[in-house]
């Protein structure tokens, strides 16, 4: 399938991912070996290929929205490395200057309106922004991304039947990795198969490897541009993997909820080391380019770590600053 796709796309898919496990990486280790970012933190790191794929896809116009799991969709939907980074720490410069921390990250100027902890919550918000493409008569499309555990939330539901219905141009992205928190998903759902309900709200349900980028940014692509040919909604399940902990940098093993065996498995199908290797064996990347991107993107990182440190913390007097609503007289 990777043959169908253009050199360029597979070079920026492979990119995307590369910026992406880089830039989580990196924050584990601070995780890990200080104080320096306090806010809850979950990592994204093995699921690279779901952002990288859908979001190859989209346009600046279209709208991206997040779960409690951004940095990914974030990174992805052409957010700003550094104005993360400086989320992370809480500081003004941060891309929600400092007020959302790692699970309220958004980038209104690349599409991503904003995230949310609460799970299931941005899917009918994602509903209700592709309502609006349509009423104005956009061609726009919104995507939610979110985990296998919302398939447990009523609003789920409501909204797949809602968007059906109405034909709206929003495609339902399930990073399923088997885990909701720490439960495994067969003690969450009867039927485990998420994408089997779309078949109750006449709409598309498909199942693919979120591990090979090339065929989620291929069935992903084809349920966005029938989306904005006015086809409808489409619901995507991308079977993946998350490598550390449900939230922080540690793996969890400790907690017997998963086996090493299970989690070495999932690390030998790495999605960017799987497009690496075909990258190298068809001539499309060399050792050297590779070594070279590899440098760049972790000197990227360094440099949004110190500025991060160096910026300061938004002012006090800004703390009940957008809170509520402001009217001239307030």
């Amino acid at each position: 399938m990777a043959r169908e796709i253009s050199s360029d796309t597979l070079r920026l898919l492979y990119v995307t991912m590369l910026r992406l496990r880089h830039f989580e990486e990196r924050v584990a280790d601070l995780l890990a070996n200080g104080p320096s970012i306090k806010c809850p933190t979950h990592l994204y790191i093995g699921q690279e290929a779901v952002a990288a794929g859908v979001c190859a896809n989209l346009r600046g116009d279209d709208y991206v929205f997040s779960t409690h799991r951004s940095h990914g969709h974030y990174l992805a939907k052409g957010g700003d490395l550094t104005a993360l980074m400086a989320e992370l720490y809480g500081k003004a410069s941060g891309c929600s200057r400092g007020w959302g921390g790692s699970m309220h990250v958004a980038a209104r100027e690349a599409g991503l309106p904003g995230s949310s902890a609460i799970v299931a919550g941005t899917i009918p918000i994602a509903v209700g922004a592709a309502m609006a493409f349509k009423m104005q008569k956009k061609s726009s499309v919104s995507v939610a991304f979110f985990g296998d555990g919302a398939a447990n939330e009523g609003v789920f539901y409501e909204a797949l039947n809602f968007a059906s219905l109405k034909k709206l141009p929003v495609i339902f992205i399930c990073e399923n990795n088997l885990y909701s928190t720490h439960m495994p998903i067969e003690a969450c759902l009867a039927d485990i198969r998420i994408y089997k309900k779309a078949e109750a709200f006449a709409m598309p349900g498909i199942r693919i490897d979120g591990n090979d980028v090339v065929e989620v940014f291929k069935v992903s692509g084809e349920a966005i541009e029938a989306a904005r040919r006015g086809k409808g909604p489409a619901l995507l399940e991308c079977m993946t993997y998350r490598w550390r902990g449900h939230v922080g940098p540690n793996y969890d093993l400790d907690k017997g909820l998963r086996s090493q065996e299970e989690l070495d498995r999932w690390m030998s199908r790495c999605p960017i080391r799987t497009l690496e290797r075909f990258l190298l064996e068809q001539g499309i990347l060399s050792e050297s380019e590779k070594e070279k991107l590899c440098k760049s993107i972790e000197q990227e990182v360094t440099d949004a770590i110190d500025l991060a440190r160096e910026s300061p913390y938004p002012d006090q007097a800004e703390l009940f600053t957008n809170v509520f609503k402001e009217t001239k007289d307030s």
